[in-house]
This record gives structure tokens, sequence and C-alpha cells, in this order.
């Protein structure tokens, strides 16, 4: 992994906690995701079009599909990302979220391909199992029905994580999109499909931009630049690498609720958060 490819990611870490720490303070459901998508294409409308002009890449029929297919992803992800922020706190949802993508994927590979993953693969698939087991209060956790529900968001989210980041990879560096360009044409695809539900529910737009507008603006901002920056490091890095190094970003997000939304048990969740960083890396070596 090229030093520049450790500096985007590492960038894009520290700008993805971020913005899911504005996320979890609005707490809001599809008409925050509208809005905060509204608002991005306004804001990278401008180098969007430069893009276009400058390099303009070939946009064909499997160009489009592909597209299509990381919109419907990347919206899935927003919807129950939001959900699982209001059912439970930003340092249970956001460890399992980023965690569970490259622990599910090592399952899957053994259980339907039929691959024999190395020493190190196996140890880390157990660290982020026992990270997730800590990190969601054992089972006595379990008991709470609000709990259960924050524990199945995230880890769908980690599983739909998972897809887009490989469908993506194969968008910019097989088809060779361009990672502004794919984002955007992402956020345009968000904006339309979530259309109908804002105009019907124009209210809870103009509320959350009332109420959430700060919030609102940060994530129209952060959002697509901490991915434009994931995306490009995946043009000239494999899916492997890239994938486990974005992982830092639990312990940010962990960090981040803990110390600024006052969400308590701190040792805890910072130690099932650095067991889970470790473990992601373990797999990366398989």
């Amino acid at each position: 992994m090229t030093g520049l490819a450790i500096v985007l990611v590492l960038s894009a870490a520290f700008i993805h906690a971020t913005w899911n720490l504005l996320a979890k303070r609005a707490r809001g459901g599809a008409a925050f995701v509208w809005l905060f998508a509204a608002l991005s294409a306004v804001l990278y409308a401008p180098v969007t079009i430069a893009i276009l002009l400058i390099q303009q890449p070939h946009i064909g029929l499997v160009e489009f599909l592909c597209i299509l297919g990381s919109a419907a992803l990347h919206l899935t992800y927003f919807l129950i990302l939001q959900q699982g922020y209001r059912k439970g706190d930003l340092s249970l949802v956001y460890p399992l979220a980023r965690g569970t993508g490259p622990m599910l994927s090592t399952t899957a590979a053994i259980l339907f391909f039929d691959e024999r993953p190395t020493p190190a693969a196996l140890l880390g698939t157990l660290l982020v199992t026992v990270g997730v087991f800590v990190l969601t209060g054992g089972t006595e956790k379990l008991n709470h029905a609000r709990t259960r529900w924050a524990i199945a968001y995230g880890i769908l989210t980690g599983t739909i994580i998972a897809g887009y980041t490989l469908w993506d990879k194969e968008a910019v560096s097989a088809l060779l999109i361009p990672p502004l360009l794919l984002d955007y044409c992402s956020t345009l695809c968000r904006v339309g499909l979530l259309g109908p539900f804002a105009l019907k529910h124009w209210k809870a737009v103009c509320a959350e931009w009332r109420n959430h507008r700060f919030e609102a603006i940060g994530v129209a901002l952060f959002n697509p630049l901490s991915y434009i920056l994931v995306l490009t490091a995946l043009v000239f890095t494999p899916v492997s690498y890239v994938a486990p190094a974005r992982e830092i970003s639990i312990l940010i997000g962990t960090f981040i609720g803990t110390r600024f939304l006052a969400e308590g048990d701190a040792q805890r969740r910072l130690l099932a958060a650095g067991a889970m960083v470790i473990g992601v890396v373990a797999i990366a070596l398989n």
C-alpha cells in the first residue's frame, strides 16, 4: 500500500467518523437523508462539471447500470444507518457497521467458496467476533429490544458496506468511472429516488432544515469527500488493503461517541473497538 493510498484512506477515516457524529446528532430518517443528498448535489456540482469537461469519461450502458447499482446500495446504506442511530448509540452502531464487513466476507468465503483462510485471518475473525460481543455488552444487553434492533441495524449496515465497496471498486478500477463522478451520480440518484417521499413529507424536510441545518450541511460536505478519497485509493490499490485500513475509523467513531456524546462504558467500548481493528488488519493478511 503506497504512502499516497495510506494518506487518502486515513484522511477519509477521520472525515467519515466526523460526518457520522453529525448524522447521529440529527437522528433523522429519510427526510434528513434526502436533505443532505440534495445539499451535496448543489455543493459538488461545479467540480463535477469540471471533471466531465476535463476528463470526458466514457459512460455507456454498462457504466450507467453500474452507477445505478451503486446508488441503490448507498441509498439502502444511508437509510439503514439512520435507523440504527435512532435505535442505539454512535459508539455501538458505528463500530458494528464498520467492523462486521470483513468478518462476514471471510465467513462467507469459508462457507460458500470453500476458501481456506490463513491462521492470521481466522484469528482476526475471532477478534472481530469477540469485539462485537464485548461492544454490544454481552448477552445481558440482548434482553433489551432497543439494543437488539441497534445491533441488527449495525450488522446489516456492515453487510451493505462490504457489498458497495466491492461494487464500487469494479466501477473505478475496471470501468474507469472517475471517483467524483461515481459518487455524484449516486447522490443524484438518491435525490431522485427519495424525491417523492420528500415532497410528500415536505414539512418533515423543513423541520430537519430548521433543527439540524448545521448537521445537514456538514454531512453534505463531508460524506462525499470521505468516500471520494476512498474511491481514489481504490483506483490503484486492492480492496483487501483499502477496506481494512478504513476501519481505523472504528476507534475514532467509538472515541467520539464516548467522549463527545457521553455514551458511557468508554473503557469497554474502546477496548472492544481496538480488538475489532486488530482483527480487521489480521483478516487483511489473508
